[in-house]
């Protein structure tokens, strides 16, 4: 049974939610100090991460961004707020979704559950653990990529494009493609997510020498550039 930590204030619908959760056998843990979220993260060691944005003391950017700092854990953002710059900036810290609010209980569920699938399936599904790409290593396990100019550490959702782009070296694989695979059921998600995520991907991928690699082909999708296949 996987755990979930619910970040959310408004008590009522932190009630309504961990209940529609609690019958897909989820373990659903929320905040009962605002002074200990991190502790309280850090005890719980969660699966999976519903946050919403307007919190008390601090909102959820600051804490998405203290809990990236240490940990890969699927982060999905909770708000009733509408302005498409909350969206982006939920992308660019590292979520891997959006939950605009209000929002129908079976929605949310198949959310979570094609993100802990993505997020803790994949891995067990591919024998290899390491890929080779343009002279770097990719270690599928630990999300990272390491050439002669350095590491880095990816986020699962940025690992998955990756591997999903390599896949199918040298060839296009369409945007509709990858949402699918990202999220299951491309309803779910936006076009500007993908945007948000292939752009945080290539740009993390650039500290090591290794952004250009990564081509948009305009009005089709994107494709891994490998000189040695």
């Amino acid at each position: 049974m996987s755990k979930i930590l619910l970040i959310e204030d408004d008590r009522a619908l932190f009630e309504e939610i961990k209940q529609q959760l609690q019958q897909w056998d989820f373990h659903v843990y929320g905040i009962e100090n605002w002074e200990e979220v991190m502790e309280t993260f850090i005890r719980v060691k969660p699966e999976l991460i519903l946050i919403d944005i307007q919190l008390p003391k601090y909102d959820g950017f600051h804490w998405c961004r203290m809990i990236r700092s240490q940990s890969t854990v699927p982060i999905l953002f909770l708000s009733s707020r509408e302005h498409p710059t909350d969206h982006v900036m939920s992308m660019q810290l590292g979520a891997d979704d959006y939950i605009q609010k209000p929002f129908h209980l079976d929605v949310l569920v198949a959310k979570v559950q094609a993100t802990l699938r993505r997020v803790y399936n994949y891995n067990h599904e591919e024998q290899r653990t390491t890929l080779t790409w343009q002279g770097a290593i990719i270690n599928v396990e630990n999300n990272t990529v390491t050439s002669n100019d350095g590491k880095v550490e990816l986020t699962k959702n940025e690992m998955f494009i990756l591997k999903n782009l390599l896949s199918k070296r040298n060839h296009i694989v369409s945007r509709d493609e990858l949402i699918k695979e990202l999220w299951d059921d491309k309803r779910f998600i936006s076009d500007n997510t993908l945007t948000v995520n292939v752009n945080r991907l290539r740009k993390q991928l650039e500290v090591i020498g290794l952004g250009t690699f990564i081509e948009t082909k305009v009005g089709q999708g994107y494709m891994a550039v490998d000189e040695g296949v």
